[in-house]
């Protein structure tokens, strides 16, 4: 068995990097945080408003898979984006027990765009690295995503 006294402690390039990698996973939650407050929207109806613009056309069923939630638990988190009218539901052609589901907001516009602004911004400064630097980064943050996650 391995004592905390046998783990060698960090150097100052593995805590530079956690505390940088930490304040980019802070900085992205409370941006996220604050665009879901300034739009009244809770983490779920984000998170769903999110999945379905990425995804138009989504069934309530892989919008029920993507989240976790219940059947019931999905109808009504659509009905309450159906109501703020940021998504409308579609009868299938072929089936009309089936609905889809489309964002009718323009995320790219205020007030909407706030909910991908940081991750835009990111994007943003992203395209001014080298792109051989960027592919670097990606794979060491990668690696250090699955080692955590195992």
């Amino acid at each position: 068995m391995q004592t905390s006294s046998d783990t060698p402690s960090p150097t100052p390039a593995e805590s530079t990097l956690q505390r940088a990698l930490l304040a980019y996973g802070e900085a992205r939650r409370s941006a996220a945080v604050d665009a879901r407050r300034e739009l009244s929207l809770n983490e779920l109806d984000a998170r769903a408003l999110l999945f379905i613009a990425e995804n138009p056309g989504a069934r309530p069923s892989h919008v029920r898979d993507h989240l976790g939630i219940t059947s019931a638990g999905v109808t009504t988190l659509i009905d309450r984006l159906v109501q703020r009218e940021a998504v409308r539901r579609d009868l299938d052609d072929d089936d009309r027990r089936v609905n889809h589901i489309t964002v009718i907001v323009d995320l790219d516009s205020p007030p909407w765009c706030r909910l991908r602004a940081f991750d835009d911004d990111i994007e943003s400064a992203i395209a001014f690295l080298d792109p051989t630097e960027a592919d670097r980064l990606a794979s060491v943050i990668d690696e250090l995503t699955s080692a955590a996650t195992r």
